[in-house]
């Protein structure tokens, strides 16, 4: 059997386990005996484990694919069959060795000195590809690539008020509540820097652009990633958990239900159905893992567990019917006034990219640790464009 399928089976039973326990609770209306919060609070460690574990696997066969999918080597005095693989093979040798001579010879993008050079097409479509496994909302959203400007304009519209029944020669009424409005998405740079060892980069036996592209995916992945939740708007992305006129604004907070420490089952409903048919099509929950393992024990007016597990391989949670996906970067404080949780369609997020990756080494700066530093950066923006196709799930 699939390791990975093994271990989504074994996560099912542990759960079907746990809801055993509250379920015989549930049903002589009691609370939980010393010995059974003991042993549901051992499944419940050994949950997480099993949980993370899969992502971990899950990831590791994506690469697994990857390294498959890479040109093979090139024969002696053979740089590549084609064009691209001759660059990427070139921009290699500069990654591993510093000399980027060839590449330059080979590229119209590359910085004159050779203080930098724009990454290879190939080695940044691994990266994106990376992004998009390691993090979730990029793969959810609009991403529009900004070339010949700076800045990227939204436009944004309010619709007008019903119309009213009159009769014929009556006067319509006036509409004052139609506007336009335009966010402007500019991106921001995002910068970082990495060291690899000289040992390393000589004796790897896998291509070095492949281990620098899965550091780079997972830094760059993880800020994006949070900034797409949490971010302010102000030189960075502005998160779907900040209040703002030119995202989500606080309209869309729902929290009717809720309890001021805890979510419940009807203000997942209430939630659920703020947002209209056409958004919950494509919806997406996100919730902390913390925020998860609360709306696990939750049931409907029927007594069914709204939360039901993915068993295959990469099939999500679903929650409520809708896939549920965790985040480390969703807030997980339950007080009284805190958002812990959204829902929505995330295409309505954009996000504006420059999509050259600029890759620097520091040959010098790191030589008396036998290291060499490699800095990435690119440029992005984010935000909300339709506050509708959102809704915030927010505590009483």
């Amino acid at each position: 059997m699939d390791k990975v399928l093994e271990m989504r089976n074994k996560r099912a039973k542990l759960i079907a386990d746990m809801r055993g326990l509250l379920d015989v609770a549930e049903a002589e209306k009691r609370s939980m005996s010393a010995e059974e919060r003991e042993s549901y609070g051992k499944m419940e460690k050994d949950l997480d484990s099993l949980t993370s574990e899969i992502k971990i696997q899950e990831r590791q066969a994506a690469l697994e694919a990857e390294l498959r999918d890479l040109p093979p080597a090139p024969a002696p005095g053979n740089l590549g069959a084609t064009p691209e693989e001759r660059k990427l093979r070139a921009f290699r040798g500069y990654l591993q060795t510093g000399n980027a001579a060839e590449y330059r010879a080979l590229a119209n993008d590359s910085d004159a000195a050779g203080g930098y050079l724009h990454a290879a097409e190939q080695f940044v479509a691994r990266l994106i590809q990376g992004l998009n496994n390691q993090v979730f909302v990029r793969g959810l959203a609009t991403v529009l690539p900004v070339t010949s400007s700076d800045s990227l304009g939204c436009p944004s519209l309010t619709d007008p008020a019903v119309p009213t029944w009159t009769t014929e020669i009556a006067p319509p009424s006036e509409d004052s509540t139609m506007a336009f409005g335009r966010r402007e998405l500019k991106p921001f740079q995002l910068s970082k820097l990495i060291k690899v060892s000289m040992k390393l980069l000589r004796t790897s036996a896998l291509p070095v652009e492949n281990l620098i592209a899965d550091r780079f995916a997972y830094i760059f992945g993880i800020t994006q990633e949070n900034a797409f939740l949490n971010g302010s708007g102000s030189t960075e992305p502005l998160g779907v958990f900040t209040a703002s006129s030119d995202g989500v604004s606080t309209a869309r907070d729902v929290s009717t239900g809720n309890e001021k420490t805890a979510v419940t089952a009807d203000g997942l409903i209430e939630a659920k159905f703020a947002l209209k048919g056409q958004y919950r099509a494509k919806a997406r929950w996100i919730f902390h893992r913390d925020l998860v393992k609360m709306i696990s024990k939750l049931k409907d007016g029927e007594g069914q567990y709204l939360w039901k597990p993915g068993l295959m391989a990469n099939e999500p949670d679903m929650l409520l019917g809708i896939p549920l996906l965790e985040s480390e970067y969703a807030p997980n404080t339950c007080t009284t006034g805190m958002y812990v949780g959204i829902l929505g369609d995330f295409s309505y997020y954009w996000i504006a990219e420059l999509q050259n990756l600029e890759i620097q080494r520091l040959n010098e700066l790191y030589a008396g640790t036998s290291q060499v530093g490699f800095i990435g950066r690119g440029y992005w923006d984010g935000a909300p464009v339709l506050a509708e196709a959102f809704s915030r799930v927010k505590l009483a």
